[in-house]
């Protein structure tokens, strides 16, 4: 395994901590994040879909004692000072518990739902993280801002409008990818990687980490302080009923992000790259309910985590516990019970799997 790959956890951290999406409506948020951080989470983190990204971490940071995660924020339609307000006041309201995850979505988007524009999407991304970056810096330092970017410019940063240096210092700022370009851009210019979920165990060994490695030998900071964070879709339950419901939804979003040329490559790894084709005509045509029968059993196991909580804590040690401390769970069209997240977060705290650290 590279070096990047025993490089990326604390040394002596025992067991993975998990991350749990933040799924309420903005009236519930308050509620749902409490039982959630009663069930042992070490994190939440929010989706950019329906709702903002920012505004449920503000209830939640101020309800509870986890870390608080956008997973992820739009960037490129966003100016990074806006980006960098927004983490600089999660921060402080956290109490230090923030993290800023930043993602490039796709040109469809970007373009048609944002009214912004794609062009050199790692490039763009890797500007917008160091613009970010340069801002927190010159809030924190009080050094001139002087950011010159072929996509953006940041120049002018009067004391009115610089907050003081924030007490719980600069909050990380991660870059979500999948793609060799976007993983090696992450490794070289942020404070982590956001794996996308959709993956496997052979894509993730055999694209990703080799992306990260030429990624850290660009980095001009240290390589140590480099986290991977993978992301995983569970399918969880105690019995056949809840175990069904969960493929169910697991299979949906499975094929939902198959459909998605940027996904083909974790296909092509597992030899099933013709699926991508099948999956996307049947999107177009917006024949949704039938896409997920396309995920066969084979695949699902591939790509997801399928089992009771023990068994999913055993499944994600095995594929990501010599590599990170933490990882972030999706539960997709079904709310597992919580003494069922408990379990899972108990016996992948507990689980020894771990490889040693160098």
């Amino acid at each position: 395994m590279p070096q990047a790959a025993t490089s990326t956890a604390p040394p002596g951290a025992s067991g993975i901590a998990l991350d749990i999406r933040l799924d309420a409506e903005p009236q519930d948020v308050a509620a749902r994040a409490k039982v959630l951080a009663d069930t042992g989470v070490a994190g939440l983190f929010t989706f950019e879909g329906a709702h903002d990204v920012f505004l449920p971490l503000a209830i939640a940071a101020a309800t509870t004692n986890v870390q608080v995660m956008t997973n992820v924020a739009i960037a490129l339609p966003r100016s990074p000072v806006h980006l960098a307000h927004a983490a600089y006041d999660l921060q402080l309201l956290s109490g230090g518990r923030f993290r800023l995850g930043l993602g490039s979505q796709v040109k469809a988007h970007i373009e048609n739902r944002y009214g912004s524009s794609w062009q050199s999407p790692a490039a763009q991304m890797r500007e917008s993280v160091l613009a970010v970056k340069a801002v927190l810096d010159s809030w924190q330092h009080g050094t001139p801002l002087d950011f010159r970017g072929e996509y953006t410019r940041h120049t002018l940063m009067p004391p009115t409008f610089s907050p003081r240096p924030n007490p719980f210092g600069v909050p990380p700022v991660l870059l979500g990818a999948l793609g060799p370009v976007m993983t090696r851009t992450a490794a070289e210019v942020a404070d982590g990687l956001l794996v996308m979920p959709f993956n496997s165990e052979r894509h993730f060994a055999e694209r990703t980490l080799p992306a990260i490695e030429k990624g850290l030998a660009l980095r001009e900071s240290d390589p140590s302080d480099f986290r991977v964070y993978p992301q995983s879709i569970i399918a969880m339950g105690r019995d056949d009923a809840e175990l069904d419901r969960a493929v169910i939804g697991t299979r949906r979003l499975l094929a939902f992000y198959g459909s998605t040329p940027a996904y083909r490559p974790v296909l092509d790894v597992e030899g099933r790259a013709e699926l991508q084709g099948e999956l996307h005509i049947l999107a177009a045509q917006q024949q949704f309910a039938g896409m997920g029968d396309l995920i066969d059993d084979e695949l699902l196991l591939r790509l997801a985590v399928v089992g009771t909580p023990e068994e999913c804590a055993e499944q994600l040690n095995k594929r990501f516990g010599n590599v990170t401390d933490r990882v972030c769970c999706y539960f997709p069209g079904y709310d597992p019970p919580l003494d069922q997240i408990r379990a899972l977060v108990t016996a992948t705290r507990a689980s020894s799997a771990r490889a040693p650290q160098h």
